[in-house]
């Protein structure tokens, strides 16, 4: 299928950015560049998220005494809810609570779900495995504080868009792997164009590599600041689709962009997922690109993803 009209302009534009100077690809600007660009991107790919979630700002101290923000999302009235724990994108060097925002709303504005967004620590500036490590914390926080939050902590799914998803993975694995190690077992993952190997380039990454929004380089400069020893890449905690002896996960509703270096490696990683005896659900958004959860405000083909993931997740109840 050909790119949705409405982002191939939207995509043209910001081509027409580059080629008059006014835009750089995000690998070639520095950490700093990057990450106030990626933020602004947020209030014109969706600027008008729901405004009637209640939000409210918590805090939570990782293992090392850090003290890590996080956001709980929740229709007004709500009583006791089950839970989506979601982790934003952003290569590990971008991205925050505030880029993901919309997300979170449009998640929990359904009523159906409450959305705890934690943050977690970006590179360089802490590297492999610190967003790891926070993810693991703030996720076994929640479980500990649910019944304060109104939340039931017998329903809590992993989800999370990009390297947010990667993470998504992390709990969920280990969940199974080494289940002493988080306070809760999820009822189920979301993961949106999940990075699943960062050893290896595939055809997607070629195919795709530039004009589509997320480019190859930049996801190598991403991994070069998060993990700077080729080892580390080898490591299922990064590289989820590299893990041994998967035994059957929380069910997974895999949702990929056609137009994306992730593409061949999100395919893969489902294939692995449904060999381990995991269900899977594997969605293709045919004429998307990276990044389409957040484009509510770019085409009108993102509202009907975000009313599948919501039917999914009452149909595992």
């Amino acid at each position: 299928m050909p790119l949705d009209p409405d982002l191939e302009g939207f995509l043209e534009l910001a081509q027409m950015g580059r080629l008059t100077g006014k835009s750089q690809p995000m690998h070639t600007l520095s950490v700093e560049q990057a990450r106030r660009e990626f933020e602004q991107t947020s209030a014109i790919l969706d600027p008008s998220p729901p405004g009637s979630v209640a939000v409210t700002e918590l805090t939570v101290t990782a293992r090392d005494g850090h003290v890590l923000p996080a956001r709980l999302y929740r229709a007004p009235g709500t009583a006791q809810l089950p839970a989506i724990v979601y982790i934003h994108g952003g290569g590990y060097v971008v991205g925050s609570l505030d880029s993901h925002d919309s997300i979170c709303r449009r998640l929990a504005a359904s009523g159906q779900y409450a959305v705890f967004a934690p943050a977690y620590r970006l590179a360089p500036e802490a590297g492999f495995p610190t967003a790891v490590n926070d993810t693991l914390d703030a996720a076994n926080w929640l479980a500990e504080q649910a019944g304060n939050l109104q939340l039931d902590s017998r329903r809590i799914t992993v989800a999370g868009d990009s390297v947010g998803a990667t993470l998504a993975t992390v709990l969920a694995i280990t969940a199974v792997k080494t289940p002493q190690q988080l306070a809760f077992k999820p009822w189920a993952q979301l993961l949106f164009y999940p990075v699943t190997d960062t050893s290896r380039q595939r055809n997607s990454h070629r195919q795709y590599a530039e004009d589509y929004l997320l480019e190859t380089a930049t996801l190598e400069w991403f991994y070069q600041h998060y993990c700077p020893h080729a080892q580390q890449r080898l490591d299922w905690r990064v590289s989820p689709l590299l893990a041994e002896g998967l035994t059957a996960l929380a069910p997974a509703y895999i949702s990929l962009a056609q137009y994306d270096p992730l593409y061949d490696e999100g395919q893969a990683y489902a294939q692995l997922l449904e060999a381990s005896g995991t269900a899977v659900t594997l969605q293709v958004q045919s004429g998307l690109t990276h990044d389409f959860l957040r484009m509510n405000g770019i085409t009108s083909a993102v509202a009907g993803i975000y009313a599948e993931v919501l039917s999914w997740l009452e149909e595992q109840r």
